[in-house]
């Protein structure tokens, strides 16, 4: 047994020294860049990255597309940083807060040459920290001593091939819990391995683990689930699922920490703002540099299956996770619609997710 990180405490690492506002060396294909995620960029850092060589920008491709540069790598954009952008500068062109007052942000000018995985490599851990995704890289001759010198993480990036992996869950711990809408309930807590947000399973009754399961898959809402938040169906759906469980006499609602669709509860604020400006929520997503949507619907197959369900009746109005479920050996024999919670404020969000994710409304 080594004392060593493993791979996945390397990446939770990263992740939290990204948030933290410290750089980190990622290197792979015969190079080496040190990387800083721009929202938590300081003056002071700025500098010293400076002082290592001239650094590059990388955007998502959305991002890109709102400030009108060209993402020659497909997926991403990589920019020259002029010279002399300040931090002011570079806030402005990865958070999209002020687009309207300040829409020129140029001249922007794409680089083309040389390989884009490592910047690849740095947005997605920024996405993966719940950063925006807009990160700003400096290359540097020898990656190993400039990270042993500063005592910097390093990644290589065969490490960074787990970034997509879905880290295994561990089922932490079980208790009853009588709640409002069964006396017989039990709240299951797991852990993934690799440091990131626990996710847990509510069980109503005594679910019959040979028969389809009355579930849910239900994203953590803040707003909605808490504060009783207008601009979303979130809290109606939340607590019309777990009546329904009740009236049945079981079920499993599996309540996933992926708040705002995969982005984190302060890019959702973000979204909500450019909504307040008259985007719409995909486009808001957009303009931050998101997909539509960045949630992981693995998680909710592996919890079922660790909890020893095959099959679910799936209470959901969107496809994509009856799709996701079935992709991962589940049997779905009934889709259960969730019509609930319209209201005036959120009406034109609900008829957005039809349109544009496809949700069935």
């Amino acid at each position: 047994m080594t004392l060593s990180p493993t791979i996945p405490e390397k990446l939770a690492r990263a992740r939290a020294d990204l948030r933290l506002g410290l750089p980190i060396v990622l290197t792979g294909g015969g190079k080496a860049l040190l990387c800083a995620a721009i929202e938590e960029l300081t003056e002071a850092r700025l500098a010293a990255l400076r002082a290592e060589g001239p650094p590059e920008l990388a955007l998502t491709a959305r991002r890109a597309a709102t400030l009108k540069a060209i993402p020659y790598d497909g997926d991403l954009a990589r920019l020259r940083l002029p010279a002399d952008a300040d931090l002011r500068w570079l806030r402005g062109v990865a958070d999209p807060a002020n687009d309207l007052q300040v829409p020129m942000k140029g001249p922007l000018i794409a680089l083309r040459e040389g390989d884009a995985g490592l910047h690849r490599t740095a947005i997605a851990l920024a996405k993966s920290a719940q950063l925006l995704p807009a990160v700003l890289l400096v290359p540097v001759a020898d990656g190993l001593a400039l990270a042993a010198r500063h005592g910097l993480t390093l990644l290589a990036q065969p490490d960074c091939a787990d970034l997509d992996r879905l880290a295994p869950l561990s089922a932490v711990i079980s208790a009853r819990l009588p709640m409002a809408a069964a006396q017989a309930g039990r709240l299951h807590i797991f852990r993934p391995d690799d440091g990131s947000a626990e996710h847990y399973a509510v069980e109503i009754g005594r679910p019959d683990r040979s028969a389809p399961v009355l579930a849910r898959l239900h994203s953590a809402c803040f707003t909605g689930d808490v504060l009783g938040s207008l601009k979303c169906d979130c809290g109606p759906q939340l607590h019309a699922a777990l009546a329904q469980m009740g009236a049945e006499g079981a079920g499993v609602l599996l309540y996933l920490n992926q708040e705002g669709r995969g982005i984190g509860l302060a890019n959702k604020m973000r979204a909500y703002s450019l909504q307040d400006q008259g985007f719409d929520t995909v486009e808001a997503n957009h303009r931050l540099g998101f997909e539509d949507d960045e949630r992981d619907f693995r998680i909710g197959a592996e919890i079922l299956q660790k909890m020893g369900f095959a099959q679910v009746r799936l209470l959901t109005n969107n496809p994509k996770k009856l799709n996701m479920l079935q992709a991962c050996g589940l049997t779905v024999t009934e889709r259960v619609p969730l019509k609930v919670g319209e209201t005036a404020q959120n009406r034109a969000y609900l008829a957005t997710k039809a349109a544009k994710s496809g949700h069935l409304l």
